[in-house]
């Protein structure tokens, strides 16, 4: 019998050595080599060097001189009864949507009445459709050109600047598609609401 184990039981201590320690301090190693600060969590620094956050997770900017991200489903323990949950916008711990079909009168009510504040902010303008809908992860850190550019006209009064110069700033992050043909036209928020506090004033 040990004559049919031994086989076996090398067999799993090898594979469990390569698949499971070497090759994944092997691709850690490279990827450290090769892309080092992707390999970090792409994080993003501060002026005094401590990180602010990552260009991969969003973050719940509310202010009204602030460019705001997509609304984020994700949530958190309810430190009053831990058997409950409570909105936490943007919680990498907790990723995912809502879950809400397009009929639940929960989602149709908070969209309606995200429409109508977008609405009441910048009547001018059709309120982008990722303003008011959330992303699959809870976690997105873009939005789209049209999105930021909606959003010019409050930021622009909060921060008394001109719009046409925020609106050249808005042009500084966007990304065009990756190799020109995939995904969309995107602006990461935290990189503009940074360029904003290093070009305007509150």
């Amino acid at each position: 019998m040990l004559r049919h184990l031994r086989p076996a039981l090398v067999l799993l201590v090898a594979l469990t050595l390569i698949t499971g320690l070497a090759y994944p301090l092997a691709m850690t190693g490279l990827a450290g080599i090769l892309f080092p600060a992707e390999a970090r969590g792409s994080l993003v620094l501060g002026p005094d060097g401590r990180p602010v956050g990552s260009a991969l997770i969003g973050q719940a900017f509310a202010g009204e001189g602030d460019f705001h991200g997509r609304p984020s489903a994700t949530t958190a323990p309810d430190p009053a009864d831990t058997a409950k949950t409570v909105p936490a916008p943007y919680n990498a711990a907790s990723s995912g949507g809502a879950n809400l079909g397009p009929t639940n009168p929960a989602l149709v009510a908070r969209v309606r009445d995200d429409v109508a504040a977008l609405r009441a902010e910048n009547p001018a303008a059709p309120v982008p459709p990722d303003l008011v809908t959330t992303s699959g992860s809870g976690l997105d850190p873009d939005i789209s050109p049209e999105a930021a550019l909606f959003q010019v006209p409050r930021v622009a009064r909060a921060r008394n600047l001109p719009e046409a110069r925020l609106r050249a700033l808005v042009a500084g992050p966007t990304q065009e598609r990756t190799l020109g043909i995939l995904g969309e036209p995107r602006v990461n928020v935290l990189a503009l609401n940074r360029a904003l506090d290093a070009g305007g004033a509150r």
